[in-house]
């Protein structure tokens, strides 16, 4: 008889494991801001996913979405949530995480010329610098604006992004050795 108590534990055990793996493994796809186009006017919106409902529905047939936030809010929020299609048919794509790294592949800070390289996701991250050369943090940047942002912007580094930022928040603090090199000459 103990025996069979074991073996029923373990595979209440296991059959626990299974279930709490796909649910997290579904919460952690369907986590994070997106960017979507609306299909009610064609233009790009933020959403984020309830990825919690996802996870808890995670032996559905498909996974059950639905959204927990919008950028078109509380205006539109009786909508049918017809946008949920794009998030089914490429949840990777539209991640605003994945969309920012993909667009700085490739490219080198603005400031210093550094490479960007592999950007972690856990640590510091690169900024973007608009026209107006106020560097600004991810975000700061409202997914359903992101596309146009980056359009009109230049990548830079952390540690630029936070020169820049010391110097306008805190001239006093900041030392501008041009400045300095340009007042010593005379």
């Amino acid at each position: 008889m103990p025996v069979l108590v074991t073996i029923a534990v373990a595979l209440a055990a296991v059959l626990a494991a299974v279930v709490i793996g796909r649910a997290v493994w579904l919460w952690w796809k369907y986590r994070g801001a997106r960017v979507i186009t609306c299909p009610e006017n064609q233009r790009p919106a933020g959403i984020t996913v309830d990825a919690g409902h996802v996870a808890a529905h995670a032996f559905s047939q498909t996974p059950q979405l639905r959204l927990s936030a919008c950028s078109r809010w509380p205006e539109r929020a009786g909508c049918g949530q017809q946008c949920l299609s794009q998030v089914e048919a490429a949840p990777e794509d539209c991640l605003v995480r994945n969309i920012l790294v993909h667009w700085y592949a490739g490219k080198r800070c603005v400031s210093c010329g550094q490479p960007f390289g592999d950007i972690s996701l856990a640590g510091a991250k690169p900024a973007v610098l608009p026209a107006d050369k106020v560097s600004v943090e991810w975000s700061q940047i409202p997914a359903d604006k992101l596309e146009e942002t980056l359009a009109a912007s230049s990548p830079i580094c952390f540690a630029c992004h936070m020169g820049n930022t010391l110097v306008r928040t805190h001239p006093e603090l900041a030392v501008d050795r041009h400045r300095s090199a340009d007042l010593s000459g005379r």
